[in-house]
């Protein structure tokens, strides 16, 4: 029980606390400032040695709760999925039922396989260059552009010119500037942050719903709206809302990976080097640099499977977490504290099935192509006439740990030359 309390104030509140699908600024301030995640490894850490890295049962009154503590139960968790480990469970369910109750990732066991299949048709996963990466790229330049090119960006100026480029790749130009679309979605998001705890906003979900299906019925030629057209499926507008829900994300990603850039000059130099004259492209140092800020800043710190039987780790309806922070920066790994793009180039990523910053296994995230695609070539566009420092917000540093929370809401960086 005492293990259980300190899991529950050193790891599951703060992370809830912060909002586990859309980020409270505030909170996130907060968690910046006290370093809530480095409590919870250290916790972790303590934990795995004392139970000789098995898992951790928690004592939940009227739930069977485990807490995974060693990389090779998360691969196992992972590869597992959809069966026995459902990445569907009641959690997941109570919170994105509010804006997307038909979504892939808590559909049964019956509507999975033909919603992923309509998902990785439309994303391409495992293709670095989406069939339409040419008209992607294109509408990424031309946002970047709107960027400035002196003087200072922080993070309010750099979403904006995200949320424009993810509509117009998601749903077409004609979306370009509906602002309304996904506002609504993140008051959903932030009903979603309380999960069962929130009643459900059902007309404003029917009005998110009737304005996305307006933007995909336009099918407009260049965006995923014209690829869905062609694929086909009945609950496309829920499998969308999560890939707007998943690209928010991305844009974190993005920003934390200039802010790194912009503190570490040798990699910013590499980095500029990896541009070139031509897009699209596959941008590998980049690419790296995305994957590497997602390790040590987890977008989904907690990843969550529910047992579909009886396993090993307890009866059918166990719920089974995985605290994504605690493995990406693990004190025994020697680069758990640094910016270390190199270990996604060189196979030392590969060798530890522990860091998944995109989840593995059957439940990978089907747009991780895309959303490095995205976000290598935003960097890109962002690094080809300037270079970046860091203006305020925690210390980034190649001389000192990395702080294990990262509030990108508050970081401002300078453009110089």
């Amino acid at each position: 029980m005492a293990e259980t309390l300190r899991v529950a104030v050193e790891v599951a509140l703060p992370t809830l606390a912060g909002g586990v699908i859309k980020r409270r600024p505030a909170a996130m301030a907060v968690a910046g400032k006290l370093q809530f995640d480095r409590a919870g490894v250290r916790l972790l850490r303590r934990l795995r040695d004392r139970h000789y890295g098995r898992p951790l049962k928690l004592r939940v009154p009227g739930r069977s709760v485990e807490l995974a503590l060693s990389g090779a139960d998360v691969k196992r968790l992972l590869a597992g999925t959809p069966t026995p480990f459902s990445p569907s469970t009641v959690e997941k369910r109570a919170a994105l039922g509010h804006f997307q109750p038909h979504g892939v990732l808590i559909s049964d066991a019956a509507d999975r396989p033909g919603r992923r299949r309509f998902t990785e048709a439309a994303l391409e996963p495992g293709r670095p260059l989406h069939e339409l990466a040419t008209p992607f790229a294109h509408a990424i330049a031309e946002e970047a552009a709107f960027l400035p090119r002196a003087g200072s960006l922080d993070w309010d100026t750099f979403n904006v010119a995200w949320w424009r480029l993810v509509r117009r790749v998601v749903l077409g130009s004609g979306a370009r500037d509906d602002t309304t679309l996904t506002d609504q979605l993140e008051r959903l998001r932030l009903d979603a942050n309380w999960a069962y705890l929130h009643p459900k906003r059902r007309q404003l979900r029917e009005e998110f719903r009737r304005r996305l299906t307006e933007h995909l019925n336009r099918a407009e030629p260049g965006s995923l709206a014209a690829v869905i057209a062609e694929v086909g499926e009945d609950t496309a507008p829920d499998q969308v809302a999560h890939w707007l829900f998943a690209f928010d994300a991305a844009g974190m990603a993005t920003y934390r990976t200039l802010a790194l850039l912009a503190s570490h000059p040798a990699e910013q130099e590499r980095a500029r080097t990896d541009i070139g004259d031509t897009e699209p492209a596959q941008l590998s140092y980049l690419r790296a640099c995305v994957l590497d800020a997602v390790r040590l800043w987890p977008t989904t710190p907690m990843i969550l499977r529910e047992t579909t039987e009886e396993t090993s780790w307890g009866p059918a309806g166990t719920t089974v977490l995985i605290f994504t922070p605690f493995f990406h920066r693990d004190p025994d790994l020697p680069y758990a504290d640094r910016f270390e793009p190199d270990l996604w180039l060189d196979g030392r990523a590969a060798e530890n099935p522990a860091l998944v910053p995109f989840s593995a296994g059957p439940a990978i995230c089907p747009g991780r192509d895309l959303v490095l695609f995205c976000a290598s070539t935003m960097l890109a566009n962002l690094l080809r006439h300037h270079r970046f420092e860091q203006a305020s917000g925690p210390v980034l540093s190649p001389d000192r740990p990395l702080p294990a929370t990262l509030d990108n809401f508050h970081l401002k960086l300078n453009l110089i030359g």
